[in-house]
C-alpha cells in the first residue's frame, strides 16, 4: 500500500580532515568515520570508530573525533572546547565544535562556532557549507542556498557542495536549479550518489526531502542527462514506487528520457497497469 509523501528527518554525514601538518591525525580520522545512508537521505549516520593504534596515545583532537564516532557528542564538545581554549583561532577546532553542538540540536550555538571558524579562515569552505546546513534545517532555504553558493566560490571542486545546493533548491521548489546542481555533482563524481560520502573536510550533508517521488524523478533525470541509464532506471523505479503523480506522462514527454525510453525496463515502468478483474 502506498503511503502519502512525508517529510524525512535530516541525517548528518560527517567526515573529518585536519591541517596538512597533522597527517597522522587525518589518517586516523578517516578510519574512524564511515558514512551510511538513511532511508531518504537529507545528511548520514557515523559508524563506530576503528580501534586506535596500540603503540601510541591518542591526541586530544583524536579523542574528540573518537567521541564523535561513538556519538558521545557532549564529551566531544568538551574536548574541542579545551582545544579552542588553547588555540582560539583554530578554524578546524571551531568547526568541529560546531558540528558536535549541531548533533545535539543546539543550532544557534553551532552557527556561532561555524561563523567563528569562517572568520578565522575565510577560505574554509567546510565551515561555510555547515552554515548552510543550519539554515536548511531551519527551513530558511534562501539563506541556505546563498551559503552553499559562497562555499562553492571557495571550493568549486567538491561535489557534496553542489549536492547540498541541489537539495536546498529542491526544498525551495526551484526544480530546474536543483537538477542543474545535481548534474554538476555527478559531473564531478559520477558515483557521488552511490557512496554518499564527502572526501574533504568536516562537512554536514543535507539530504532531507518531503516530496520523495518528485525528488527521485528529478534525480533520475539528472542521471539520464549524464548518460547513466542504469542509475536513471533505478531512480525512476523509486519515483514510481513513491507514487509520483504524473510519472508516466512526465517520463514520456521529457526529452531527457529519450534514450532511456528505449530500454525494456523503462517501457515496463510506464506501461499502464492492467485492470483488476471484478468479482461477479
Amino acid at each position: 500500500m502506498k503511503q502519502a509523501p512525508m517529510a524525512v528527518s535530516v541525517f548528518l554525514l560527517l567526515t573529518f580532515a585536519v591541517p596538512s601538518n597533522s597527517q597522522t591525525t587525518e589518517d586516523t580520522a578517516r578510519k574512524s568515520f564511515v558514512s551510511s545512508p538513511s532511508n531518504m537521505q537529507a545528511p548520514s549516520q557515523v559508524s563506530t570508530a576503528a580501534a586506535a593504534p596500540a603503540e601510541r596515545q591518542l591526541s586530544p583532537e583524536e579523542m574528540g573525533d573518537l567521541y564523535m564516532a561513538r556519538k558521545q557528542y557532549r564529551e566531544a564538545s568538551e574536548t574541542y572546547k579545551h582545544l579552542i581554549d588553547q588555540d582560539p583561532r583554530n578554524a578546524v577546532y571551531l568547526n568541529k565544535l560546531g558540528i558536535s553542538l549541531h548533533q545535539q540540536e543546539a543550532l544557534s550555538l553551532a552557527l556561532k562556532y561555524y561563523e567563528r571558524s569562517l572568520k578565522a579562515d575565510p577560505q574554509y569552505a567546510d565551515a561555510q557549507n555547515n552554515i548552510g546546513t543550519v539554515w536548511y534545517q531551519r527551513k530558511r532555504y534562501g539563506k541556505a542556498i546563498r551559503a552553499y553558493q559562497r562555499a562553492i566560490k571557495i571550493r568549486d571542486d567538491m561535489p557534496v557542495l553542489y549536492s547540498n545546493l541541489g537539495y536546498a533548491y529542491f526544498a525551495d521548489k526551484k526544480y530546474e536549479e536543483a537538477i542543474a546542481a545535481f548534474r554538476t555533482a555527478l559531473t564531478k563524481d559520477p558515483q557521488f550518489f552511490e557512496h554518499n560520502s564527502s572526501k574533504s573536510g568536516s562537512l554536514l550533508q543535507d539530504r532531507s526531502v518531503s516530496d520523495r517521488g518528485r525528488f527521485y524523478f528529478l534525480l533520475a533525470k539528472s542521471f539520464a542527462e549524464s548518460g547513466n541509464i542504469e542509475r536513471c532506471i533505478l531512480y525512476l523505479r523509486k519515483a514510481k514506487d513513491e507514487g509520483y503523480a504524473s510519472f508516466i506522462a512526465d517520463v514520456k514527454k521529457d526529452k531527457a528520457f529519450s534514450a532511456a525510453l528505449k530500454e525494456p525496463a523503462v517501457q515496463e515502468l510506464i506501461a499502464p497497469r492492467p485492470l483488476e478483474p471484478t468479482e461477479p
